[in-house]
């Protein structure tokens, strides 16, 4: 049986058999993602000019991939104030930022009024910043922490100003896996859960899977296909974009010792576009992915690259070397040299500008 014309046909296969995608060459992969990606987006490549804002690495969960909470690993405990954090708001808006992405640690300090406010005050002085906060992780736990229900939860995010959530939190939805790397998190139903709610009070979210750690092609497969159904069975949707995030190696406790090549990465991306057709966007995010390589996969099925971030502190901790984020010019002069079209994007992927 050919796996791969099976899928073309959209016919019904098992995670067993869709795994075998993978023993495909990954120019023959490649081919089929950038007709798919060809024909939504001919060679657009889709970015926003966003700042990334972390208010606190103190977390009272300790996953075994992270190397950003603070812990034997980050001894450099911290938490922003407000006064901090609206500063950083106010340099990334002078700068021409139409979006700030907030995702912090599972704090156990702030409480939940000081968050709901924050969002309140940013969109009281930056009403046209988009804010994307919250990822389905962190309303898991402050259902779990303040005692109220998810539905309280994103209720008061939006009354408060959050406009969209981003995809964090999601890992890989075996629970296998997830008792090793991410114990006591959000469980993958859960934040599915969170994810359908959101969609249902009209709003939009990203998904994510962290890949190239202890889980095997199998578990990818199945965490793509769980996120496929759940889009299905959304009125209209609520996924804008699917992101394969790469494993960072650097400053945890999973102690990893073969990661993927730059092949088996391309491949699991243009899986991602053939297989997810219902979801719109496939981001190389290129904060884990590197520049260069987050370029190339735009040959491979992904069509956004993400942003200018300004500041990335999560992915940096681990080995990431995005830190500094880009440089506007730097950012559109390299989609460019990459033979593709760079199109400024709002949050919910509106076209700003096309360089």
């Amino acid at each position: 049986m050919d796996i791969l014309q099976c899928v073309i046909d959209k016919k019904e296969l098992t995670p067993q058999e869709l795994v075998k995608l993978y023993d495909y060459d990954l120019f023959t992969l490649g081919e089929v993602a950038d007709k798919i990606r060809q024909e939504k987006f001919q060679k657009q490549v889709f970015f926003n000019i966003n700042r990334h804002i972390n208010p606190s690495n103190i977390c009272s969960d300790v996953c075994k991939f992270c190397a950003f909470s603070a812990s034997r690993k980050n001894p450099n405990a911290y938490e922003m104030s407000l006064e901090e954090i609206m500063q950083n708001v106010e340099e990334a808006h002078k700068k021409g930022a139409k979006e700030v992405h907030i995702v912090s640690s599972h704090s156990p300090n702030y409480t939940y009024e000081w968050y709901m406010g924050m969002f309140k005050e940013i969109k009281k002085a930056f009403p046209s910043l988009h804010i994307k906060a919250m990822t389905a992780a962190e309303v898991d736990y402050f259902s779990r922490k303040f005692g109220k229900s998810y539905s309280q939860v994103l209720e008061d995010m939006i009354l408060s100003g959050v406009d969209s959530m981003p995809g964090g939190g999601a890992e890989i939805f075996d629970e296998g896996i997830r008792a090793i790397i991410c114990q006591g998190k959000v469980k993958s139903n859960e934040w599915l859960e969170i994810h359908s709610l959101w969609h249902k009070m009209g709003r939009h979210s990203n998904a994510t899977m962290l890949f190239g750690h202890i889980e095997e092609r199998v578990h990818r497969i199945e965490h793509i296909l769980r996120l496929k159904q759940m889009q299905n069975t959304q009125n209209g949707g609520g996924y804008n974009a699917f992101i394969p995030l790469l494993y960072q190696k650097e400053n945890n406790y999973l102690n990893v010792k073969h990661f993927p090549s730059a092949q088996e990465i391309l491949k699991t991306i243009a899986i991602s576009r053939i297989l997810l057709d219902n979801i719109p966007h496939i981001k190389a995010y290129w904060a884990t992915l590197g520049l260069n390589l987050a370029l190339v996969a735009q040959e491979f099925g992904a069509d956004d690259i993400d942003g200018t971030i300004q500041v990335e502190s999560i992915q940096s901790r681990a080995g990431a070397k995005s830190a500094n984020g880009v440089e506007l010019e730097d950012l559109v002069y390299k989609i460019k040299d990459a033979g593709f079209s760079p199109v400024e994007r709002d949050s919910l992927y509106h076209i700003i500008k096309v360089y």
